[in-house]
């Protein structure tokens, strides 16, 4: 039975694989194509069903998937767009689940308001994977990514916060207004408590113990699990102990992540969020059939009308409330402020069109108990199910696709005050060039009059092209070859002092913090091919 299941997991992800190629040569966001695949495979004669504990979700694909998220974001970015991101993330929750709770209430007979906020809770959040994978290769502005990936973050909280709430009062029955909003703020808070106390002591372990990858990069791959679980034993929010704890050590990681270690990490990494976030994908193809064999108590037809009006609800309120959000405040600041940033027409709907759903509502949907605390079936359990996938369906299929489309036929254009990409990265890589070749005049100037090798690489720098001798004709090669230490000590010095004006220039916030991250990364495959010489 173990090597049953092993096989079919084996399988699933070779499809994932084949399916993200094909995505790739057609240029479709792999997750649309992956929920898609997952339905066409369970539809073959003999597929065997596929199921997962629901008590399991969220312990094995929510911690990682939720670290990864905090690892990756841009603290600087988050903070300066904190307002609008705040707005997002816990307004519009809060607002789309008081919607849901409400109008499934009226339209679904036997609802409760508590299956309601429950339903809600599960659909509210969008999801940052698929958004910005259809985003990929589109002219969409730094302040729409930025404000897509924060919201994702903080959203996610929000709404499992609103999720466990609600299926505590389902199961216990009873619902207090007082007691609920201190659980509230307690879960909340001792969850980002014990998220940041976890994360100091594995940054004290990280810098001042371990000192090799083949130990950091898996303490970073058990992290969140520790995080989770333990805020999770003292009945605190697991997810905010993870948001909190990867924020942090993401952000002091260039204390205790050497260059060979940052690349193992982002290479291990990335081959776990891709497979954990695939694997949920493609689940939600092949588990549709099986919900819709679960719906009895009321008809196909009926379920899939009152699936597509929710979901048509939570798609135009969205618009709505970012357009207020994006207006609103503005209007009121213009009266004090004249010069107040107006985003315009064209950001605030694409960022609400943009509002697909995916990972985090399948595993909050999944990990609904089959019975409550007495033995009864839970109420409603396949509907909701059914309903959460149908919104995630539409919304990855729908909008997933239109997307792109809508960005290009409204010329969706940056604001003046964005610096372009490209600007930055050449503003950067001439600080860099500028300060490796200080270090070289100060500290090598006898070298930089008599050695080639010194001169080449200066050359090379002042030419702000890569310090590798890739660009020398072969004579030169050789004279170097013959100062192989000199050049390594030398280029070795200069990866140093470029690492360091990075770390200065991030502290100094006048660029993205994705593009110093991605030329740090440069670096460390600098440093990587230098030490292996």
């Amino acid at each position: 039975m173990i090597e049953s299941n092993i096989l079919l997991v084996m399988i699933l992800f070779f499809f994932m694989a084949m399916l993200f190629v094909i995505s790739q040569r057609f240029s479709v966001s792999y997750p649309i194509l992956l929920v898609i695949g997952g339905l066409v495979i369970s539809l073959i004669p003999g597929m065997p069903e596929v199921s997962i504990n629901p008590d399991i979700v969220f312990l094995i694909f929510l911690p990682p998937l939720l670290f990864e998220a905090a690892w990756y974001t841009s603290w600087n970015s988050f903070w300066k767009y904190k307002r609008s991101i705040m707005i997002m993330g816990f307004g519009l929750v809060f607002v789309t689940s008081l919607a849901v709770a409400y109008l499934s209430v009226h339209i679904i007979p036997g609802f409760t308001l508590a299956l309601g906020f429950l339903l809600g809770g599960i659909i509210s959040p969008p999801d940052a994977v698929a958004a910005t994978s259809v985003l990929k290769g589109v002219n969409m502005p730094k302040r729409g990514i930025t404000l897509l990936e924060g919201e994702s973050l903080v959203n996610d909280a929000a709404s499992l916060t609103v999720f466990r709430l609600a299926l505590a009062v389902i199961i216990t029955g009873s619902f207090e207004p007082q007691k609920a909003i201190v659980d509230f703020f307690t879960l909340a808070i001792m969850g980002i408590f014990v998220g940041l106390i976890i994360g100091h002591i594995l940054y004290v372990f990280l810098r001042y113990v371990a000192k090799s990858s083949s130990i950091t990069t898996p303490i970073t791959l058990i992290a969140p699990y520790i995080m989770y679980i333990v805020a999770e034993h003292f009945e605190w929010s697991g997810v905010l102990a993870v948001v909190a704890g990867g924020l942090f050590l993401s952000f002091r990681s260039k204390d205790y992540l050497d260059y060979h270690t940052r690349i193992q990490t982002r290479e291990v990494w990335d081959t776990v969020g891709f497979l954990l976030n695939g694997f949920v994908f493609i689940l939600i193809g092949l588990e549709l059939p099986i919900i819709i064999a679960g719906i009895e108590d009321v008809s196909m037809e009926w379920a899939i009308q009152m699936a597509l009006a929710i979901t048509a609800i939570i798609i135009v309120l969205r618009i709505i409330f970012i357009y207020g959000s994006a207006f609103i405040p503005r209007m009121l600041f213009k009266i004090i402020r004249n010069n107040e940033y107006s985003p315009g027409w064209k950001l605030p709907l694409i960022i609400g069109w943009a509002g697909m759903r995916g990972v985090v509502s399948l595993a909050s949907a999944l990990a609904i108990p089959l019975t409550l605390s007495d033995g009864t079936a839970f109420p409603h359990r396949n509907l909701i199910l059914f309903i959460t996938f149908v919104v995630i369906l539409v919304t990855l299929v729908v909008q997933g696709l239109s997307l792109p489309w809508l960005i290009n036929g409204i010329k969706l254009e940056g604001n003046s005050e964005e610096i372009p990409e490209d600007v930055q990265i050449e503003a950067i890589r001439y600080r860099l060039a500028r300060e490796g070749m200080k270090l070289i005049e100060n500290k090598y100037t006898n070298e930089l009059r008599e050695s080639f090798t010194v001169k080449a690489i200066y050359t090379q720098m002042k030419r702000r092209l890569d310090t590798s001798a890739s660009t020398i004709d072969e004579e030169s090669k050789m004279r170097i070859a013959n100062e192989k230490d000199l050049y390594k000590r030398v280029t070795q010095d200069v990866i140093n002092q470029r690492r360091k004006t990075l770390y200065k220039m991030h502290s100094e916030k006048k660029y993205d913090d994705s593009l110093l991250r991605e030329l740090e990364h440069n670096l460390d495959l600098e440093e990587s091919r230098l030490n292996r010489k």
